[in-house]
């Protein structure tokens, strides 16, 4: 395999290779490596100073190890040809030799072991929106949309259009299987599919369109960001999550053909575990202040923790698989966002899912003929529907009391999440907005 890899390296005329992983918040760090590093890098891994990642580890244990994983070499599509690089995800390690607890990608696979023992796969397919943006000036910012189109909308002359375009070969490049890509609702908002795929896989095509977007994008002199609520009184950006379970002969266990809705009892379980653990899920994958400006009423964001067919105001849809599409069958959770670590969210899914699964939980009637926005809160009472959390410091709270979700971000995965997340919140509490300045100043 590494001669392999090797081989490839020099027929892409690569001269750098980036080992690519992610702090808890999913920002990408990266270590670059001459191209004649690699063959040692990949036999003994990268030391680096893991103190320097803001809590990776303290001083006293410093030393940390990267390990490439040769399945995600990808080149680079950009920059000078002259100088031309790759990247390789990486595991972290100890110097002992175990993994370090506090590496996403590693909790990731962790708890995909778990189901690995029982013979199943977690498919994921994500649905991440972003914004192509102009600064409004030399100092930027408040973000200007950089098309006037709408959902699907097409122009020949469409300048969004030829950038998006772009993306999405660049994107093939990189190995993500794209299935299509298009405007979405808001002003300046765009959405590129890629197929299903393992969860890892999946994990890593987020994190990959992430940063080739930004990179790509910085090019047309336009700012991605996959922000969730970018801009007031439009949609904000979401990234609804397709998951299903399949065993190893590939047989969707989600599929059910004498149900009413074609879900197994499977299924119904992963349903009911994700809507008992939904307060904290969110902390997790809505994991930002700005997270909650977009799951509100009125924007096609998910706001009641419920369940559903044909109703997209719900927490979780179950998209029709259609005649002979057994193998589509799946559950749409709509509230994660792209500013969430993918590894992290995708991990306390399945914990989640799994939970439902293992205690097997009473999933509670849809709510396809309701319109939810409408009810009242005793309505809702009644029928046992909750709300998400208003508020980042909310979903934390409610992580601080799920131990099944803490369990699965492990002990010291959590702590630096929740210590990162506190503090963003208390920056963000003592902050004077301009709204306030605006409303208060003169009135007050």
């Amino acid at each position: 395999m590494i001669e392999e890899i090797l081989k490839r390296v020099k027929e892409d005329g690569v001269k750098f290779v980036c080992l690519q992983f992610t702090d808890v918040t999913g920002s990408v760090k990266s270590v670059d490596i001459p191209v004649g590093r690699l063959e040692g890098a990949i036999e003994d891994g990268v030391w680096f100073d893991g103190s320097s990642v803001e809590g990776f580890a303290r001083i006293q244990e410093s030393d940390m190890r990267l390990k490439p994983d040769i399945d995600t070499y990808a080149v680079l599509p950009w920059g000078d040809p002259e100088r031309r690089r790759a990247r390789l995800f990486c595991d972290i390690y100890l110097t002992n030799g175990t993994p370090f607890a506090g590496d996403p990608r590693g909790i990731l696979k962790k708890i995909l072991s778990r189901i690995e023992e029982r013979g199943w796969q977690f498919n994921i397919g994500p649905e991440p929106e972003f914004f192509l943006i102009r600064k409004d000036g030399p100092d930027m910012i408040h973000p200007v949309p950089h098309d006037v189109g709408g959902y699907f909308d097409f122009s020949a002359s469409d300048e969004a259009q030829r950038v998006r375009s772009e993306l999405m070969l660049a994107l093939d490049g990189m190995g993500l299987d794209i299935e299509m890509g298009h405007h979405e609702v808001a002003l300046g908002q765009h959405e590129i599919d890629f197929r299903f795929s393992d969860a890892l896989t999946a994990a890593d095509n987020v994190v990959t369109l992430k940063y080739t977007v930004k990179a790509l994008a910085a090019r047309n002199n336009l700012i991605a960001s996959f922000m969730p609520k970018p801009i007031f009184g439009i949609n904000g950006s979401g990234m609804h999550t397709h998951q299903s379970i399949f065993n190893q002969s590939g047989t969707n266990l989600f599929y059910n053909s004498d149900d009413e809705f074609g879900l197994s009892k499977l299924a119904y379980g992963f349903i009911a575990g994700q809507i008992k653990h939904a307060h904290a899920l969110a902390a997790v994958v809505a994991p930002t202040v700005n997270s909650y400006k977009r799951i509100v009423p009125g924007y096609e964001a998910p706001v009641y923790i419920c369940w559903a067919q044909i109703n997209r105001s719900a927490m979780i849809r179950i998209p029709q698989p259609g005649l002979g599409r057994e193998a589509s069958s799946r559950a749409e959770l709509r509230f994660p966002d792209p500013s969430c670590n993918p590894y992290l969210a995708f991990a306390v899914m399945l914990a989640a899912g799994l939970d439902g699964i293992d205690q097997e939980m009473e999933c509670p009637p849809p709510v396809n003929d309701l319109n939810i926005y409408e009810m009242s809160d005793n309505d809702l009472s009644e029928l046992g529907i909750n709300q998400l959390p208003g508020s980042l410091a909310e979903a934390l709270n409610a992580l601080a009391d799920d131990e099944l979700i803490k369990a699965a971000l492990g002990q010291e995965a959590y702590d630096i999440f929740e210590r990162a997340k506190r503090a963003e919140w208390d920056a963000y509490r003592t902050c004077v907005t301009d709204w306030e300045v605006e409303t208060y100043l003169e009135t007050a």
